[in-house]
C-alpha cells in the first residue's frame, strides 16, 4: 500500500498539513495531553470527517457519558449525527443497584463484561474509524502493569485487523506515566497546554514523513484550529526578475534602480524618522502597476496609518478602496507566530499579494510570547521570498543619534537590502538623512542624502558631500578650500 497516497484526513487542515496528507490507515495513534488540552474535540473532528465521507465511526467513551459528550460537541459546532457510541462510563445506578458489583468488584468480571460488550459493537458496525476516550481506563481493569499492556495491546490489534484506524487518549501524570501506551501506539501526538496558549507536537509516526516542531493550536467555537510552524520551501518559485521602483527617483539613484523583487528590505531608524512613509511609498509605486500589497501594522490604528499617509500625498485610502492595498492592524498578544504567518501566507496564496510590509518588527516580537523572533521571521521571510514576494521589515532603533546600529535583535543577516534612517543636527536645527548600508544583489549609492517628507510627498535631495560625522552622531561641515 501507498500510504503517502491512501491516508485518512483527520478532519483538521492544519494537522493534515503537519502529518503530510493525514494519517496512514489501520493505525493505531496515541493522542496525549492533561485534561483540557484538546483530545476529545480533535477525536470529534476525527469521527465527523469519516461521517462525511460515509463511513462507520465508533466512539467508545469510557470517561463522560454519551450526553455530555453530545451537549459539549454540539456547543463547539459539532453534527453528532451519524456518530455511534459505545457508553462504557460508569452510571449513578454502579453505585446504587444493589445487585450490581460494588467498588471492590473483581477486575474479571467487570473486564469481561466490557470486552463482549466492545466485540459485539465492532463486528456488528465494521467501523473505519475509532475514537477510544481514555485507554487508561482499561488499567484499572486490570490486576497488573503486565496485564493491563497485554490486554490494551490485543484491543488495538483486534479494532486495527477489522478495518479500523483508531485514535485513543490517555490520562497520564508523574505518578502515573503512560510510557507503556507511547509504545504500542504507531503514533504518538502530544497536546499541552500554557498559560499563552496551546501546541501540538508529533513525536512519533510511522509508515510516513511528518513535520517535526512544535506547532500552534487553538480551541474555538468552531472546533479546533491547527497552525504549522511556517518552513522555508525547498526551492524557489519561478518568478519575472526584475528591480522595483519607489516611485522617489532620487531614492531609486541610491538604490541603482529600486529594489529587486523577491527580496527582503529592512528599513531602520529611530522612532517617527520615516520608516514606514518610505516602506508605502514603495506600494504607492506598485499600486499604479497593477500590484497588491498588504501592511500588518503591530503598532499604529489604520486609521492614524490612513491618514498620515493622505496627508503627505500617498493615497492609502484609494489604495485600499480599488483593492491594491491591505491594511491589517494586528494585536501583537492575539496571534502566535504560526498564526500570523497564516494570515500572511493567505493573503499571498488567495490574494496575491506581491509585496508584504511588516510594521515593525519589535511588534512581531512581541507576539512571540518569549520565543526568539529570529528565527520565526527567517522562516516567514525565506518563505516569502522564494515565492517571488518582496518582504519589506520596518525596524525601530532606540538611539536617535550616536553609533549606527541597524537592528535591536540582530536580524540584519536576513535582509538583502539594508535602508537606514538617521536624525542628524547641524547648525541647531534637526534634518534626517537616508542611506544604503547593504544590496545583495546589486551596487549601491555609498552617499547619504537629505530626506524631508511634506505635504507634497517624500523629497530626497543631493548627496551629502558637505557634512561628515552623520554615522557617528557628531555631524559637521565640512569647510570648502575657497572659503
Amino acid at each position: 500500500m501507498d500510504s503517502e497516497n491512501q491516508k485518512l484526513s483527520s478532519g483538521i487542515k492544519g494537522f493534515d498539513e503537519i502529518l503530510m496528507g493525514g494519517l496512514v490507515p489501520q493505525r493505531g495513534y496515541l493522542l496525549r495531553g492533561l485534561p483540557g488540552t484538546g483530545k476529545t474535540a480533535i477525536g470529534m473532528h476525527f469521527l465527523t470527517e469519516g461521517v462525511k465521507n460515509q463511513e462507520n465511526v465508533l466512539f467508545i467513551n469510557m470517561g463522560e457519558p454519551t450526553k455530555q459528550i453530545i451537549k459539549n460537541a454540539e456547543g463547539m459546532g459539532f453534527d453528532t449525527q451519524g456518530i455511534e457510541f459505545l457508553d462504557l462510563s460508569p452510571d449513578q445506578e454502579f453505585f446504587s443497584n444493589k445487585e450490581a458489583y460494588d467498588i471492590f468488584s473483581p477486575a474479571e468480571v467487570e473486564r469481561d463484561s466490557i470486552t463482549s460488550q466492545i466485540v459485539e459493537k465492532v463486528k456488528s458496525l465494521k467501523p473505519t474509524r475509532v475514537f477510544l476516550d481514555p485507554i487508561t481506563q482499561f488499567r484499572y481493569l486490570s490486576t497488573d502493569e503486565f496485564q493491563f499492556r497485554k490486554q490494551a495491546l490485543s484491543f488495538l490489534r483486534f479494532l486495527i485487523d477489522n478495518g479500523a484506524t483508531v485514535l485513543f487518549t490517555s490520562e497520564f501524570s508523574s505518578d502515573s506515566p503512560d510510557d507503556d501506551l507511547q509504545f504500542m501506539g504507531d503514533g504518538i501526538i502530544n497536546l499541552e497546554f500554557f498559560s499563552n496558549g496551546r501546541s501540538i507536537s508529533v513525536s512519533k509516526f510511522r509508515g510516513s514523513g511528518f513535520r517535526f516542531g512544535t506547532h500552534s493550536m487553538r480551541i474555538t467555537k468552531d472546533g479546533i484550529k491547527i497552525y504549522p510552524r511556517l518552513r522555508p520551501l525547498l526551492k524557489e518559485v519561478e518568478f519575472e526578475q526584475e528591480t522595483i521602483s519607489s516611485g522617489v527617483p532620487e531614492i531609486d539613484e541610491l538604490l541603482h534602480g529600486g529594489i529587486e523583487r523577491g527580496t527582503a528590505t529592512i528599513i531602520s531608524g529611530p522612532s517617527g524618522v520615516g520608516k514606514t512613509t518610505i516602506g508605502i511609498q514603495f506600494m504607492k509605486e506598485a499600486a499604479g502597476r497593477g500590484e497588491r500589497s498588504v501592511v500588518y501594522t503591530f503598532e499604529e490604528s489604520v486609521s492614524n496609518l490612513v491618514n498620515r499617509c493622505e496627508s503627505i500625498n500617498i493615497p492609502v485610502q484609494s489604495m485600499i478602496n480599488t483593492g491594491m492595498l491591505s491594511v491589517v492592524q494586528v494585536e501583537p498578544l492575539r496571534y502566535s507566530p504560526e498564526e500570523f504567518a497564516q494570515l500572511v501566507r493567505s493573503e499571498v496564496d488567495a490574494k496575491k499579494a506581491k509585496i508584504v510590509m511588516i510594521d515593525s518588527t519589535s511588534g512581531y516580537s512581541l507576539s512571540l510570547r518569549g520565543e526568539d523572533p529570529v528565527s520565526h521571521l527567517h522562516s516567514l521571510s525565506k518563505y516569502l521570498t522564494r515565492l517571488g514576494v518582496t518582504v519589506i521589515l520596518i525596524n525601530e532603533v532606540e538611539n536617535i543619534s550616536g553609533e549606527l546600529k541597524v537592528t535591536e535583535i540582530g536580524i540584519s543577516y536576513l535582509a538583502d537590502n539594508i535602508i537606514f534612517l538617521r536624525y542628524f543636527e547641524i547648525e541647531g536645527e534637526m534634518r534626517k538623512s537616508i542611506g544604503v548600508l547593504k544590496k545583495r544583489l546589486s551596487d549601491f549609492e555609498k552617499t547619504l542624502r537629505e530626506l524631508t517628507i511634506t505635504k507634497y510627498g517624500i523629497k530626497v535631495g543631493k548627496p551629502l558631500k558637505d557634512i561628515r560625522g552623520i554615522l557617528n552622531g557628531t555631524p559637521e561641515r565640512v569647510k570648502k578650500e575657497n572659503e
